[in-house]
């Protein structure tokens, strides 16, 4: 039982990594891009990124990384449950154990899902940029 403290440690670090989001769009080079330059390009995309926001749209959600760690926790909590029934042992602690390891591995799965922009933050851009005129082929 050592190694859950670290574990978690670990999980709490990646969480607190992967929520904030530097994803950005990437423009083609269209007639448009090219007649308003690179600078006036950028600006434009941090507008429509703020226009998002304001419209409620955030970038990235919280409860993406939270949902995952919660159905580990429930998930290991019944194996680990049941691992020691099969084993006839103290079932509480093999639900405490597999909570513990099953809600570790959900939050670190839902730090990845939450680095990622969120559908309705990346399409509030894209329209706002095509609507300026831009193509967007991507985000990086």
């Amino acid at each position: 039982m050592k190694k859950i403290p670290f574990v978690a440690l670990l999980a709490a670090a990646a969480l607190a990594a992967g929520c904030a989001s530097s994803a950005r769009p990437v423009l083609y080079p269209n007639s448009h891009l090219k007649q308003v330059g690179d600078a006036h390009a950028q600006h434009d995309i941090e507008e429509c990124r703020m226009l998002a926001e304001k419209a409620g749209a955030e970038a990235t959600d919280a409860s993406r990384a939270a949902r995952p760690a919660v159905e580990g926790a429930a998930v290991g909590g019944a194996v680990g449950g049941v691992g020691q029934v099969i084993r006839g042992r103290n079932v509480g602690a093999g639900v405490l154990a597999g909570a513990a390891i099953g809600g570790t591995a959900g939050g670190v799965r839902g730090a990845f899902r939450a680095s990622e922009v969120s559908p309705i933050h990346r399409n509030f851009v894209q329209r706002c940029l095509r609507d300026r005129g831009y193509e967007v082929i991507g985000w990086k």
